[in-house]
């Protein structure tokens, strides 16, 4: 491709999470050229919660689809560009980045990695169908809503454990299954046996999850299978949160940034990638809090970081 036929962009952001429509506001209110791909609905994993209780100014909590709609506005009424369709991969050409891309290649002076991570799901029937309707994946975000409720909790590692001990605040009692052996470290299990002492929690080992239950659009139980015994367990619950895992959307750039052990991006402090002009934030960024406030704020740094690189190059090139 000749150098006149280029599409340049100063910045290409993919994804179009909190962190990327925040950064995309500052970038075009300071008239960085500013394009977004999405491959799948502006707002990421925001546009698909129910609700959103702990975003700051919002003290009545809002719809998390109406928080992303309002900024996915905000940045376009700067000049933020978002086309739906996926980058397949990036090339450092050292001035510019190519990004080959569903509507074809593209170039760009600096790119913002904001792609977040997905859930890892445990494919069971009624999980995907009782999705932010009494099935979650964030305790921070959703275990409020059960106060004086009774839950299960699904996984053995960290999270689980982790996010179980946190759920203790509202929940009256917690169903932990568990498909094999508690993972978690030694201290989370020494802090998690302290719940399990005082009745709060129960551990079920070596148990399955085949089905999440529902009835009237809510849950109401989840059925096991105990693997020493063959038989079925009924667990009635008000609210499933599963953690087995986290899956970062980082597969496309895997040979191009240092990835760390579970394939999020590192970054330094600045949020720069180990590739000049790459940065990285929200989700997918390795050390990421998994909180849209602070993938808002890690866009609005990014953006300023980007602004900063751009203007070196500019000065370098003069």
């Amino acid at each position: 491709m000749s150098e006149e036929k280029k599409i340049v962009h100063d910045v290409i952001m993919i994804g179009a999470g909190p962190a990327a429509l925040s950064a995309a506001i500052y970038t075009t209110r300071e008239d960085i050229d500013t394009l977004l791909f999405e491959r799948g609905v502006p707002g990421g994993l925001a546009a698909i919660t129910d609700w959103v209780d702990n975003y700051p100014g919002f003290p009545e909590g809002l719809a998390g689809l109406d928080l992303a709609n309002n900024l996915q506005k905000q940045a376009e009424r700067f000049g933020a560009v978002i086309e739906l369709g996926e980058v397949m991969k990036i090339t450092d050409e050292g001035e510019f980045k190519k990004l080959e891309t569903t509507s074809g290649d593209m170039y760009a002076r600096a790119v913002l990695i904001a792609t977040g991570s997905d859930y890892k799901k445990t494919g069971v029937p009624g999980e995907q169908e009782y999705y932010a309707r009494g099935v979650h994946y964030c305790a921070t975000c959703d275990g409020a809503f059960y106060r004086d409720k009774r839950l299960v909790v699904i996984g053995g590692g960290n999270s689980a454990v982790q996010e179980s001990i946190f759920l203790t605040r509202f929940a009256t009692h917690i169903d932990l299954l568990v498909r094999s052996t508690i993972k978690a470290s030694d201290v989370l299990q020494k802090d998690l046996q302290k719940f399990v002492d005082n009745g709060k929690i129960t551990v079920h080992l070596n148990t399955l999850t085949d089905e999440i239950v529902g009835e009237d659009n809510k849950v109401v139980k989840v059925v096991g299978t105990d693997k020493a015994t063959g038989k079925n367990i009924d667990f009635p619950t008000d609210g499933v949160f599963v953690f087995v895992g986290l899956k970062p959307n980082s597969e496309f750039v895997k040979d191009l940034v240092d990835l760390d052990d579970i394939g999020l991006i590192k970054t330094d402090a600045n949020l720069h990638t180990s590739v000049p002009g790459v940065f990285a934030a929200g989700d997918i960024r390795s050390g990421a809090t998994l909180q849209i406030a602070s993938a808002a704020g890690e866009g609005a740094t990014a953006a300023l970081k980007i602004r900063e690189y751009l203007d070196a190059r500019e000065h370098i090139l003069e």
